[in-house]
């Protein structure tokens, strides 16, 4: 059975953000199932309190018994670290993942599971030298190319990243 995956998008975005709508489309070509959380109820108030709901509302749709995949775009890479540590998590795929947010209390954590990420030189959020120090301590797959946050030029290489990545679930 392939694992679920769940798709998570980032502060100002919603479900149908382009880079979550490209790895879903990349996820039901390789015959994936995928959900995709909606939290922006939650994010509306930018509150730094709100995180923990956001890694609840993701845990929630996660079954306890069967394998996830977590995918994440910056907010979303972030809880689904967070998440893959009280659920079944068999791999993370992360993009412009911050390994910390301002005012909320923790630092990045995640399971030590099969890990991808994706970055941009130019991130003007999230440090890439945060990342690659990241992907270096995990041995993760880490491609970074010349964008910024919002990776806006490489959608289609991410999902291209995203793919490669599946493909060792299939």
């Amino acid at each position: 059975m392939k694992p679920l995956l769940i798709l998570s998008h980032g502060l100002e975005s919603g479900p149908d953000a382009t880079k979550v709508s490209a790895l879903a489309a990349v996820a039901a070509t390789a015959g994936f199932r995928s959900v995709r959380p909606d939290y922006r109820d939650l994010d509306a108030a930018r509150d730094v309190a709100r995180i923990d709901a956001r890694i609840a509302r993701l845990v929630e749709r996660a079954s306890a018994d069967a394998p996830v995949i977590l995918a994440g775009s910056s907010l979303g890479a972030f809880v689904s670290g967070f998440a893959s540590l009280t659920v079944p998590c068999v791999g993370l795929f992360l993009i412009a993942l911050p390994l910390t947010i301002p005012g909320y209390a923790r630092r990045f954590d995640a399971r030590d599971v099969p890990t991808a990420l994706v970055h941009g030189w130019d991130d003007e959020l999230c440090p890439v030298d945060e990342a690659i120090a990241f992907a270096r301590a995990r041995r993760a797959t880490l491609a970074v190319v010349r964008d910024d946050h919002r990776l806006g030029a490489h959608v289609d290489f991410v999902a291209a990243q995203f793919r490669l990545f599946l493909d060792r679930f299939a």
